[in-house]
C-alpha cells in the first residue's frame, strides 16, 4: 500500500495545510503527518530541501513530491475514489469552486487570518471583505441548494469541502455573518470528525508564532483564547 507523508504547519494557523489533511482523513486515505512549526528556522531550512516552494503543505509519495494543495488533491484523485464527486455536474461545480477558493478571496485571507483557537471581534469589515463574505455565502448556498446537501456538492465529502474547510474556522473565529443555508453548511463542516480532530489538536498546541499572532490581533479585539497556555 502507498505510504504517504503529508508535511503541514501548525494546525492553529495553517489553513493551506488543513485542505489536504482533512481531505485525506475524511476519505480514510492513510498517511503520516509531519509538522513543521512556524518560527523553527532550522527545521524550515531542512524542509526547503524537500519542498520546491518551501511552503506547506507538501505530500511525499515515495520519491515523488507534490507541493501545493490543489495539486495534492488532483494527485490523490488519480489514485483514490471520492476526491471529486462521481456525478459529472457536481464534479464540475466542485472543481470550479475549489479553484476559485484556491486563487481568490484575498481580502478574506488578509483580514481574517486563520487561528482556530481564538474568538475575535473584527475592527471593521472593508468593502472587499464584505464582497468576499457575500461570495462565500453564494457559493455555499448554491452548492447545497443545487445538490441537496448537507455538504457542498451532495451528501459525500469531497475536495470542494476540503478547500472551504479553513473558511469554516474563520467564520467561527471572527463571527462572520452568513445566510441560513450557508450557516447550516458551515456547521456541518465544523461537525465532521476530521474537522473536530484538527480543531482539538489546534487547541492543544502550546506554540505561538509571533508573526501570525500580530497579524491576527491587528484585525480586531480578542474576545476569547481557548488554546492551551503558550509554552
Amino acid at each position: 500500500m502507498t505510504k504517504y507523508t503529508l508535511h503541514i504547519g501548525n494546525k492553529n494557523y495553517s489553513s493551506w495545510s488543513l485542505r489536504p489533511w482533512v481531505l485525506m482523513r475524511a476519505l480514510s486515505i492513510p498517511f503520516t503527518e509531519q509538522m513543521h512549526r512556524f518560527g523553527d528556522a532550522p527545521d524550515w531550512t531542512s524542509y526547503r530541501k524537500l519542498s520546491p516552494n518551501g511552503r506547506v503543505p507538501c505530500l511525499q509519495d515515495g520519491a515523488t513530491v507534490v507541493w501545493d494543495s490543489l495539486a495534492i488533491a488532483e494527485y490523490l484523485a488519480e489514485r483514490h475514489p471520492g476526491v471529486w464527486p462521481a456525478d459529472a455536474n457536481a464534479r464540475t461545480f466542485a472543481r470550479c469552486v475549489a479553484a476559485e477558493m484556491h486563487s481568490g478571496f484575498s481580502a478574506l485571507r488578509d483580514g481574517c487570518s486563520m487561528s482556530c483557537g481564538i474568538r475575535m471581534r473584527l475592527r471593521e469589515t472593508s468593502s472587499a471583505l464584505a464582497t468576499d463574505i457575500a461570495r462565500i455565502d453564494a457559493i455555499w448556498s448554491d452548492g447545497v441548494n443545487r445538490f441537496g446537501g448537507p455538504l457542498l456538492a451532495g451528501r459525500a465529502f469531497s475536495a470542494a469541502d476540503a478547500f472551504f474547510s479553513p473558511v469554516a474556522f474563520r467564520v467561527q473565529t471572527y463571527g462572520l455573518k452568513l445566510g441560513a443555508v450557508a450557516s447550516n453548511y458551515c456547521a456541518a463542516l465544523l461537525a465532521l470528525p476530521a474537522m473536530r480532530s484538527w480543531y482539538d489538536d489546534a487547541l492543544h498546541e502550546p506554540w505561538r508564532d509571533a508573526a501570525h499572532e500580530k497579524e491576527i490581533l491587528a484585525a480586531g479585539s480578542l474576545l476569547q483564547d481557548l488554546r492551551t497556555p503558550a509554552a
